[in-house]
């Protein structure tokens, strides 16, 4: 699922100059699309913030809902069609 996480800086500094205190950034991750495959075999998912999917009207969350269902299936044809061109791994001894 979806993740939110504290901004990362280095120990001694970050690129704002402002210590992490005076910060209220965040990093939020609201959508995620996750394309793996096993073999030839490939699955394509999505994922959505919970907080977003809460503040979304029911229209609303019906037309992401579509859209992302595209997404993941023009993402995986895709990977698809792009791994059915690549050759297979030789076989090797280990």
């Amino acid at each position: 699922m979806a993740t939110s996480t504290p901004p990362s800086w280095p120990s001694n500094n970050n690129p704002s100059g402002e210590s992490p205190a005076e910060s209220t950034t965040w990093d939020v991750e609201l959508l995620r699309v996750l394309v793996s495959r096993t073999g030839t075999q490939v699955d394509a998912q999505w994922a959505i913030h919970p907080q977003l999917k809460q503040d979304l009207l029911p229209a609303e969350w019906k037309e992401v809902t579509d859209l992302m269902a595209k997404v993941t299936d023009i993402v995986g044809s895709r990977f698809s069609e792009v791994l059915s061109h690549v050759e297979p791994d030789p076989p090797g001894h280990a």
